[in-house]
């Protein structure tokens, strides 16, 4: 049995998460005491008794979600679940800075900062009505960059997330994004709606977020991680720091490709995936994407119990 620990992107956050976790377990409040010092702020306080307007904020998702995950980690790490008996890991999106920091590749407080920087900055990209992001449901990858570039009509129209056989999500202008959810449902598109977030991720409009990304990464320490990190934008294990710096700026304006990072670790031999922080997501995608891998999310205690046996 080869186990592969994967962690979520922007989407899954909730009010509350990892509080029952950080209620059980000292390790996992430590969790979020070290991340409210790294940015400054009770970030621990919004997650738990927040906003979840604010909270959905990117520049508090990014670390929030990421806190969650390493509380969720911590909770397994005290159960004797924790990396020792994992093959790869792997995050979608922002999860990458998750899987980064389990792995030892990145210190907590460092991926804390760089998360706080990442929301700021792509945000900060692209004026707030300027760009849009649409899943396109019922499409593959193909039929999905066919449909964007049909739309793109000199604009930035282009797949950002390759989530599973199924399910493309596109970013851009917000004429085009919307152009190419009308021209996807009249090609067999079983549904095509446009996504509550509040900018164009994963797209060429990301390319100043992507500057600032550079300039970030540049400053902090990343070592070779524990155990190899199959990152989103070549969907291959990679375990060079250097490689890994460039390809978290790469990650900012490239394609989450997730649904190929699932198949290249089921062909790599991984036969079970946890799903480590909040949400269960990933958990559908890889279970479209891969029957043969069995899923479990982890982000309750009662997870951690059930994942202990």
């Amino acid at each position: 049995m080869s186990r592969a620990f994967v962690f979520p992107g922007q989407g899954a956050q909730a009010i509350g998460m990892g509080r029952a976790l950080a209620k059980a377990y000292p390790a996992a409040q430590a969790v979020f005491d070290a991340v409210d010092d790294a940015l400054d702020q009770r970030l621990s306080v919004l997650i738990w008794e927040g906003d979840i307007a604010d909270l959905t904020l990117t520049q508090n998702a990014q670390p929030a979600l990421m806190a969650t995950s390493m509380a969720a980690l911590a909770a397994l790490e005290a159960e004797g679940l924790g990396m020792a008996g994992v093959a790869f890991v792997a995050g979608h999106s922002l999860g990458e800075y998750s899987a980064l920091c389990a792995a030892g590749s990145l210190g907590l407080a460092d991926t804390a900062r760089l998360l706080r920087v990442r929301g700021q900055a792509m945000q900060a990209a692209v004026p707030v009505g300027v760009g849009a992001m649409a899943a396109l449901l019922g499409l593959d990858l193909a039929a999905a960059s066919d449909v964007a570039a049909e739309a793109a009509q000199g604009e930035v129209c282009q797949a950002a997330n390759d989530n599973d056989p199924a399910q493309v999500v596109i970013s851009g202008h917000t004429g085009a994004v919307e152009r190419a959810i009308a021209i996807a449902l009249a090609k067999g598109a079983r549904r095509a709606l446009l996504l509550p977030v509040s900018a164009p991720f994963h797209c060429g409009l990301m390319q100043p977020a992507a500057a600032v990304m550079a300039e970030a990464l540049a400053a902090v320490v990343i070592a070779a991680p524990l155990v190899p990190v199959v990152v989103n934008v070549r969907a291959e294990a990679v375990t060079e720091p250097d490689r890994i710096r460039a390809l978290l700026v790469a990650q900012v304006t490239g394609m989450v490709r997730w649904r190929e990072s699932v198949l290249w670790m089921a062909g790599a031999g991984v036969t079970e995936a946890w799903e480590v922080g909040a949400g269960k997501a990933l958990s559908g995608m890889i279970r479209r994407t891969a029957p043969g891998v069995a899923t479990r999310a982890v982000g309750t205690p009662e997870d951690v119990g059930a994942a202990r046996g």
